[in-house]
């Protein structure tokens, strides 16, 4: 008979809490580091790189990389499969419990990282698809994981580069999230986006607690929109000095 192990102590000291990401990174016995998420029925655990789940489908890091392996095997046209559409689904769904997480954490980086694999994976979805429903059930979550992309971004940048390079961030996002939405001929709806009112929240947020007036990316889209190209050519050179390496 295997062994059972009791684990009625960790509900007793980290109850859940509803609509609250309750997240905390500790140590396995092995001394990893693993991420671990409070749920309602249990608590997750997850690996901090690679596969959440911390499996090597096909030898591989992630689904994502077997599957780009195997698509450029075949002459023909790359179709995913029943059972490789379930694969994904599940990849996806293991890197939002994760980037959510780090996201709670203040791990910024990590919820960039996480971000862009699945971004990448709804790419691939994109273009290996067995059917454009299937595709549009994961398209409509783009400009949220864009969003959740562009708020860790800028929050990074905030540690790491200062508030100007965060309000920055956040334009560059914004302009991510506009080109998603006019992909699916939604680009009317961008202006009106919960989302996109949040982040325009967060970008006026640090603007006034930092006392930060238009970025040097702010006034050289503005230079370049009223044609005065000399302005535009000294905020240029401004700003690869400013991002030169010391």
């Amino acid at each position: 008979m295997s062994q059972h192990y009791d684990i009625d102590f960790i509900f007793r000291h980290w109850p859940y809490q509803p609509g609250v990401v309750s997240a905390r990174l500790i140590r396995a016995r092995d001394g990893r580091q693993v991420l671990q998420m409070r749920i309602e029925m249990g608590v997750l655990q997850m690996e901090i790189t690679g596969r959440p789940d911390g499996q090597r489908p096909g030898g591989f890091d992630t689904c994502l990389d077997l599957l780009r392996s195997q698509s450029q095997e075949p002459a023909e046209p790359f179709v995913l499969s029943e059972e490789q559409c379930l694969e994904i689904d599940r990849e996806f769904l293991q890197f939002y419990h994760r980037r959510i997480c780090c996201l709670a954490l203040r791990e910024f980086e990590r919820a960039v990282a996480d971000a862009d694999h699945t971004l990448a994976l709804m790419d691939f979805v994109a273009a290996h698809s067995p059917d454009t429903e299937w595709t549009l059930s994961h398209e409509r979550y783009r400009p949220f994981v864009h969003f959740h992309r562009t708020q860790a971004a800028a929050l990074a940048k905030l540690e790491h580069g200062g508030p100007e390079a965060a309000i920055e961030e956040i334009d560059a996002g914004l302009e991510r999230l506009r080109t998603a939405f006019a992909a699916v001929q939604n680009d009317h709806q961008f202006e009106q986006d919960e989302l996109v009112g949040q982040l325009g929240e967060l970008k006026e947020s640090l603007r006034k607690e930092y006392k930060v007036g238009r970025t040097l990316g702010e006034q050289l889209a503005e230079a370049v929109a009223a044609e005065e190209y000399e302005r535009a050519a000294r905020l240029r050179d401004e700003i690869a000095r400013r991002q030169k390496p010391v």
